[in-house]
């Protein structure tokens, strides 16, 4: 039997398929510390990274539409915008790994969030169903980045947005040195010390290098059919909110 430590990690696999079902494993594995790591490896600031993102959601103008997190994990940014002052629609809250979405559960209880477990490339979702969509820190592991994102425009009415947060590279020679240094050597550390995992917290460091860079994925988004694309980076670019609409049809 293979062991958890000689397991290769997702991108050191080459089926898509298997790539898949190795990341969703890998976040089944760490679901019952993801949230504590989150913070903590962040030092609390993805807090206001969600916060950002949700408020270029533009979900102002449709309060009591429907709107889709995909790759939810545990909810954080469903909770965000279910929290507005104002909000008075409905989220639905997909993600592929079920443990993540058990672990939680309890904290959606009151809130207008539905979950559901599914495929961001290939959701059981109507077209032109939803006011907006959003995602945190997911796309960058989807193993068809293009397919998702189509597939996320073709739940958007016309005129709906979508948001998506997630990781970058710092352009800053020290702050790039600095960043690099901890995210390659002390995050997976303390990541594998907490979360008891062999590889999740390395696999962290390698997808965001192996990630487009925010000029490629505003791209990518026009690709996929959106318009209005624009991105901004925040916390000295070591993460970036990327929007885009779907035109009126």
């Amino acid at each position: 039997m293979t062991s958890q430590k000689d397991t290769p990690t997702p991108l050191e696999i080459d089926s898509a398929g298997e790539r898949g079902r190795a990341v969703r494993e890998m976040f089944s594995a760490i679901a019952p510390r993801y949230d504590l790591l989150n913070h903590l490896l962040s030092l609390n600031i993805d807090r206001s990274w969600r916060r950002r993102a949700v408020d270029r959601l533009g979900w102002e103008s449709q309060p009591d539409g429907f709107y889709l997190d995909i790759c939810a994990g545990t909810f954080d940014l469903a909770l965000e915008l279910a929290r507005r002052p104002n909000f008075d629609g409905h989220i639905i809250a997909v993600d592929f790994s079920k443990p993540m979405l058990q672990h939680g559960a309890q904290k959606i209880d009151q809130h207008p969030i539905a979950a559901a477990c599914g495929d961001a490339l290939k959701t059981p979702l109507a077209s032109k169903a939803f006011d907006g969509a959003m995602v945190a820190f997911g796309v960058r592991n989807l193993v068809d980045l293009p397919a998702g994102l189509r597939e996320l425009r073709r739940v958007l009415r016309p005129g709906a947005r979508l948001v998506i947060l997630d990781f970058a590279i710092p352009r800053g020679r020290m702050f790039s040195s600095l960043y690099r240094f901890y995210f390659s050597r002390l995050l997976p550390l303390v990541g594998r010390l907490i979360s008891k995992h062999s590889f999740a917290y390395n696999y962290l460091p390698e997808s965001v290098q192996a990630f487009a860079k925010p000029e490629e994925l505003e791209e990518r988004l026009k690709g996929a059919g959106f318009v209005d694309v624009g991105w901004v980076p925040l916390t000295g670019g070591t993460v970036c909110i990327w929007w885009g609409a779907v035109g009126g049809e």
